[in-house]
């Protein structure tokens, strides 16, 4: 240290390799070429990999099979089905009041931008969940 340095200093040491003159007249070494790939017998895509996927793409995916779905949520929650994962019928009145809530407000939110089809899947989901539900409250 000199004297005019602060103590609390530190001194950085490049141990990095570095190339001599004479390791200039050498070929440097590209990076290692990634192994082909086993060809299928399908053509190979021409989409790149990184392109984005449209969640509105598949077949699965349409607003009929969400109130189906929460639909099926809340006959489960009433206990009319057995529960996919336990197989055994459980009530919960207040998931079944939270799923026919939801379909209610997807009613609301959504009017206007279904199609006749959309509509009238809801319509009856909601009217056939709620007389459950009533029917549910009253036995219990």
């Amino acid at each position: 240290m000199t004297p005019n340095e602060p103590e609390d200093t530190f001194k950085v040491t490049d141990r990095r390799h570095r190339q001599d003159a004479d390791d200039l007249s050498r070929p440097v070494a590209s990076a290692p070429e990634p192994p082909p790939r086993a060809q299928s017998g399908a053509a190979p895509s021409t989409a790149p990999p990184s392109a984005p996927v449209d969640p509105t793409s598949g077949p699965d995916r349409s607003l009929a099979g969400l109130f189906m779905m929460l639909a099926s949520s809340a006959v489960v929650a009433l206990g009319d089905a057995p529960d996919p994962a336990t197989g055994q019928r459980q009530m919960d009145l207040a998931q079944a009041a939270d799923a026919i809530d939801l379909l209610l407000l997807l009613r609301e939110k959504t009017e206007g931008n279904r199609s006749g089809e959309e509509s009238q899947i809801l319509e009856e989901l909601i009217y056939d969940l709620q007389l459950r539900y009533v029917r549910v409250t009253k036995r219990s």
